[in-house]
């Protein structure tokens, strides 16, 4: 599509109001995805090592008993 200038662009054909906010509710829904997924993985993460600190200490703990 071809416009005469940028505000015909903003504008788009008088559709504006549609168009804009479909890309403004896509944007703010990818944004959301996005922080989401970012926050998991690194919940993940802390339970990951969590575990594998306990693991670790369990192991540790194994060893000093066959000590005595």
């Amino acid at each position: 599509m071809h416009f005469e200038s940028l505000s015909d662009f903003f504008a788009m054909g008088g559709y504006a109001a549609y168009v804009w906010s479909a890309f403004g509710i896509t944007f703010l829904a990818m944004l959301i995805l996005w922080v989401m997924s970012v926050s998991r993985g690194k919940k993940l993460l802390k339970e990951v090592q969590a575990k594998v600190d306990r693991q670790a200490r369990i192991d540790a703990a194994k060893n000093m008993e066959n000590t005595l």
